[in-house]
């Protein structure tokens, strides 16, 4: 989603670093260029100039413009100013309350509302251990009921009973009633949206939440429809004070400027977001994060909390186990592939690391993600138990008869055995310099660190 707006602040930056030193000049063009980006971005224009106002008194100082390197003090105080903008530190949900704790989900039709209630309750009964009932409040949208019970399946949560003819207050007051008597810890409420903000709407959800007086009043909101959602955030929030905010295809090409100024045009937090469709794709909205990610300075430790949860810790150890015996074999390479695929995109997980955002869009122009990855297991699973242990017996026929099955050509069999090849030699070479401790030895000792007979840690 910030693509765009991270390669102009990229381009800004760059131009300031390869100066020694700064003029009042140099940074009010920079300022002018980042203010022309966020308008861009469709970050509301308040917002804009508060951010501006913000970063040009600190950085038209003295102490940045005598600083030994100007241009990475503006990075940082524009880093700072971004993380402000985005609310500071990450929001949690609130849980500090007697059970059954009510979340009110609101929003407009379409913004996801009902997939995202089913993500929180996924969410919340995975990572905090919560009993939680699904509730659908929609008696307006057909099968909204119905849509809601069958996510509450695929999430292995409780879903309240559809009783056709009640009315939205009436199943409010029904599930909170059933979360008492049935000791539940949380109750999602999913309310009815409409395709636009009317009166007949606000009446409702207002008259659910003096019913049910929510813990969280959460507002579901697509970033893809830019200042419109700013709109929608403010009409919520005049009518149900939201307590915060969830923000739904995060992993679009959208340009990202709603997230930018809700926390600013609301005052309330933005305490999740939504980054892809399915039940596990949701994530806690960290403003460093973010921020980091939109100048070019990556996410590490989100991906490290991505490869920790989608990364099965005893395959792993497994195939380190091979790997050091110097056997690895093609069904251990389709393992890997799908392990990787489980973490997102590989576009996705190269956008955490720290200055690749030109490596990701020639990645991207070349469609990896949705080709290679899924081609190479496509190869594999075409070949037979005994072709994957000992890829050496596969000729000509055998190649053909494996392109046909997994609906390739020869030559991409061929391409796939010759980068398995190279890795198997990079794991031989290893084992023969001793593995990667006595590789990292011999590398601390070239650069003049540790004795090559001494352990390094």
């Amino acid at each position: 989603m910030f693509d765009t707006l991270s390669g102009k602040f990229s381009d800004i930056f760059d131009r300031l670093r390869r100066r020694g030193a700064l003029s009042e000049s140099d940074v009010n063009d920079a300022l002018r260029e980042i203010r022309l980006a966020l308008l861009d971005a469709d970050v509301a224009l308040p917002v804009v100039k508060d951010f501006v106002a913000k970063v040009k008194e600190q950085a038209v100082g003295a102490e940045v413009l005598r600083s030994v390197s100007p241009g990475q003090m503006v990075v940082k105080i524009v880093n700072d100013a971004l993380i402000e903008a985005l609310g500071g530190a990450p929001s949690p949900l609130n849980l500090f309350a007697p059970a059954p704790i009510p979340f009110l989900m609101v929003g407009l039709q379409g913004s996801g509302k009902t997939t995202t209630s089913a993500k929180i309750a996924l969410r919340l009964k995975t990572r905090e251990r919560k009993k939680v009932l699904l509730a659908s409040l929609d008696t307006q949208r057909p099968a909204a009921q119905l849509q809601l019970e069958q996510l509450a399946q695929k999430a292995e949560v409780v879903s309240l009973p559809i009783i056709p003819g009640q009315t939205p207050l009436q199943i409010a007051q029904r599930a909170m009633e059933t979360a008492r008597r049935e000791v539940y810890d949380v109750v999602i409420l999913d309310t009815a949206g409409r395709l636009s903000i009317d009166l007949a709407l606000m009446e409702e959800v207002k008259a659910i939440r003096a019913a049910v007086n929510p813990v969280e009043t959460l507002l579901v909101v697509d970033a893809m429809t830019g200042q419109d959602a700013v709109t929608t955030a403010t009409a919520f929030n005049e009518a149900v004070q939201i307590t915060g905010i969830v923000m739904t295809r995060l992993d679009g090409d959208a340009r990202g400027g709603a997230a930018l100024s809700m926390r600013s045009v609301t005052g309330a937090p933005v305490k999740l977001a939504g980054m892809g469709e399915k039940l596990d794709a949701l994530d806690e909205f960290n403003p460093e994060r973010i921020a980091g990610r939109i100048l070019g300075m990556g996410d590490i430790v989100g991906l490290v909390e991505r490869a920790a949860a989608n990364i099965d810790q005893v395959e792993a150890e497994k195939l380190a186990k091979k790997m050091a015996k110097g056997k690895f074999d093609l069904d251990d390479y389709a393992s890997q592939l799908k392990q990787i695929s489980k973490m997102g995109s590989l576009s996705g997980i190269l956008g955490m690391l720290p200055g690749v955002g030109k490596i990701k869009q020639q990645i991207e122009s070349a469609n990896l993600d949705t080709t290679v990855f899924k081609k190479h297991v496509a190869i594999i699973s075409s070949m037979t138990p005994a072709e994957r242990r000992a890829p050496d017996i596969l000729k000509a026929s055998r190649k053909k008869r494996i392109a046909a099955g997994s609906g390739t050509t020869v030559q991409e069999v061929n391409k796939l055995l010759k980068q398995f090849d190279d890795m198997s030699t990079m794991m031989k070479r290893m084992n023969k310099m001793g593995g990667a401790e006595a590789m990292m030895r011999q590398v601390q000792a070239a650069m003049g660190g540790q004795k090559p007979g001494r352990r390094p840690f």
